[in-house]
């Protein structure tokens, strides 16, 4: 089936969902199951919002869930409908490259997930908030969700090793604004997570906290590297790292 054929089937799946959602709305239909009716209308909503993905007619797979989330947050089923949110953010993240509209729609799968107590879903999004804000220079708001999220972990059997890796990029996103304020945030994380101290990423941290305040590039590199060798660094992190190193190259330029 080629593209048209798909948007032209997504189009009869559309029509077949606004006809279910009317006769959900007469008087019969509300006295006959008009929640199921409407249950059937999402179905073909997000069976069409398919349809165009694969036709690769992403506003208006956008649009079809879209319709599907207001049907579902009505019926009170928040859970589905923060998954079609994610689907949307997923769509702005890789296809239409909007980080602004990804980022929205993260958070508001965060909020209903909150809503409905699934706290480790809720993060999940939040991370990915954090991060894409963390790359818009959105530091503040990146901080508050990786302490946030490290600060839950940390109270947990299970989640207890992940805490340091929020806590390290939440210093970086510190370091990013101003060092003194980075060295703080490690000195805190420390008392609130004794096991951070011992963490490579702590020690990292502090190695780069005395390069810094050293203005010793090599210093920096170094730390990098070594660190670099044992965990590899992702591009977020490589990120982060460049431009605290180009804070120190720009301190060193200011003294001569």
């Amino acid at each position: 089936m080629d593209n048209s054929g798909k948007e032209k089937e997504a189009l009869a799946l559309i029509a077949e969902a606004e006809k279910k959602l009317k006769s959900s709305q007469s008087f019969f239909g509300s006295l006959f199951g008009s929640s199921s009716k409407q249950e059937e209308a999402c179905d073909l909503y997000v069976r069409a919002a398919n349809m165009f993905k694969m036709a690769k007619n992403w506003c208006e797979a956008i649009n079809c869930l879209n319709q599907a989330i207001e049907i579902y947050t009505d019926m009170g089923r928040f859970t589905i409908a923060a998954k079609h949110h994610i689907t949307i953010a997923e769509i702005y993240e890789t296809e239409l490259v909007d980080i602004d509209k990804a980022i929205a729609h993260y958070e508001q799968a965060a909020d209903y997930y909150k809503g409905e107590e699934s706290t480790s879903s809720a993060n999940k999004c939040l991370l990915k908030v954090a991060t894409y804000a963390a790359q818009l220079e959105q530091y503040p708001k990146a901080i508050e969700i990786y302490e946030q999220v490290g600060t839950h972990a940390m109270d947990s059997t299970l989640l207890k090793y992940s805490a340091k890796d929020h806590f390290f990029k939440a210093a970086l996103c510190h370091f990013c604004v101003d060092m003194l304020n980075a060295k703080l945030a490690v000195q805190k994380y420390e008392e609130m997570f004794p096991a951070f101290s011992d963490s490579r990423e702590c020690k990292l941290l502090k190695k780069l906290l005395d390069a810094y305040e050293e203005q010793n590039m090599d210093a920096y590199t170094d730390a990098v590297k070594e660190y670099d060798t044992i965990s590899r660094l992702d591009q977020w992190l490589t990120t982060m790292l460049l431009r605290i190193k180009k804070t120190i190259q720009e301190d060193e330029s200011d003294l001569r």
